[in-house]
């Protein structure tokens, strides 16, 4: 009978990371309800805890309270707590603690390892991870101390400190969040080169995804990189500068944005805002001030979003890259996708398809819902702020903190679903496939 019992309880990897994110989320929500997490001393109600414990967890950035000026020193480190873990994974980490201690990493954990950072196979998994924890350790402190000189110069030393390693960890791991006040996030260093480049590099380098960045290392060993690293470094720096130089243009004349800033400015206003898009959610010029075009343009950015397994969300540049070269191929009449004289397999096409598909009806659903549960919004703020929440980025118009209730746990969802990803939770609801025993007769249909 018990071992009945226990079997029923077994999780495969996909349920074990939904189950586990979930409980890291709780917890969190729990601490921040704690009366020393706020300033007020009343800690945070269980709605808004659960939303910012979320955001926190799934990296996401999106706020219904300021963080600077509502939590103590206590709730900013446990929200930094939860940025670090939901952004390198609980498994990642757990695994930090199971080499310190020197203990075996099991089969099963390795297969929840793989899960977690999406890849094909278990060789190697745990060389990864150390590669993982290494090169974090190694950016987030260069950044931290990067940012700490250059906000010492406008604050005491022990805060720019604090204030430059919280920010270097929450845009390495695209969370967005930020201790500034006022909902202003990075706004101040608009035109500052130092914040703007280096902030742009952490996002970046989070966001291509751990895989790659250890293709990257190994170049000099072996003399090539993988078709995935080249699809990631070519897409990435499409997106970044076409995304630069169209912001660039449709905000060049908005006098609420580029048009007071220097040429420089203008610059590295249009090239952060191309860059947090892509999951990160911090700002530096003001969002709600933006046109409707360039809002636009960021919300497919949004959804795009990073690389697989980063820190960031989206569908994933691997994924736009895939169905852009599967609509090329088709008109050009071309059976294969070719990318560097490499051709994709059918399932991978399918399963960007999958991907995006899902994402996209996501999107849809949660937009309808929010139209009218949050009645007096603005649409265009309302579909941002879903994309921003399924994207995992954190960019806001400014609708957040004024949600409803029924809004905010929509959004909170929408957060969780984007994090742990459309297909892990469709898998781990499903039931196992089973194995197809005859196939009917082709059909045709008529396309386009």
């Amino acid at each position: 009978m018990i071992q009945k019992k226990v079997g029923k309880l077994h999780l495969d990897p996909p349920k074990t990371l939904v189950v586990g994110f979930a409980l890291i989320i709780l917890l969190g929500a729990f601490l921040l309800t704690l009366p020393v997490s706020t300033v007020d001393g009343w800690g945070l109600p269980w709605l808004d805890a659960l939303f910012t414990a979320t955001s926190a967890t799934c990296v996401t950035g999106l706020i219904v309270v300021d963080t600077g000026s509502t939590f103590t020193l206590f709730g900013q480190i446990v929200i930094l707590s939860l940025i670090q873990v939901g952004g390198l994974g609980f498994m990642t980490i757990a695994t930090l603690f199971a080499l310190l201690i020197r203990k075996r990493i099991s089969l099963k954990e390795r297969l929840l390892l793989q899960e977690s950072l999406n890849q094909i196979s278990i060789e190697g998994i745990v060389r990864l991870v150390k590669m993982i924890l290494v090169f974090t350790a190694i950016t987030e402190a260069t950044g931290g101390l990067l940012l700490s000189l250059r906000f010492s110069f406008d604050m005491p030393v022990g805060r720019a400190f604090y204030y430059g390693f919280f920010h270097a960890i929450s845009n390495f791991n695209n969370a967005g969040f930020d201790l500034m006040g006022n909902f202003s996030s990075l706004t101040h260093y608009v035109e500052d080169p130092v914040v703007t480049l280096v902030v742009c590099t952490m996002i970046i380098l989070g966001g291509i995804g751990f895989i790659v960045v250890s293709d990257v290392f190994e170049y000099r060993r072996s003399r090539r990189l993988t078709l995935h690293t080249k699809v990631v470094l070519f897409t990435t720096a499409c997106l970044v500068i076409i995304g630069t130089t169209l912001i660039f243009i449709l905000e060049f004349n908005n006098p609420k944005t580029l048009q007071p800033l220097s040429p420089l400015g203008k610059v590295l206003g249009s090239l952060y805002q191309s860059v947090t898009a892509r999951t990160a959610g911090s700002n530096t010029l003001s969002i709600g001030d933006m046109r409707h075009s360039s809002l636009f343009l960021i919300i497919i950015l949004m959804f795009i979003g990073a690389s697989p397994g980063s820190t960031g969300g989206g569908i994933k540049t691997t994924t736009f890259a895939t169905l852009i070269g599967a609509v090329i191929a088709q008109i050009k009449g071309k059976e294969d996708v070719i990318f560097f004289r490499q051709r994709l397999l059918p399932h991978v096409i399918y399963k960007s398809l999958t991907v995006a598909v899902s994402g996209m009806f996501l999107v849809v659903m949660m937009t309808m819902i929010l139209s009218i549960t949050e009645g007096g919004a603005e649409f265009l703020a309302i579909l941002f702020e879903v994309t921003s929440a399924f994207s995992t980025t954190g960019l806001s118009m400014g609708l957040t903190p004024s949600l409803s209730p029924i809004g905010k746990m929509m959004i909170i969802l929408t957060m969780f679903a984007g994090r742990v990803g459309p297909l892990t939770i469709a898998f781990a609801l499903a039931q196992r496939k089973q194995k197809e025993y005859y196939r009917f007769p082709k059909g045709k249909i008529m396309i386009g």
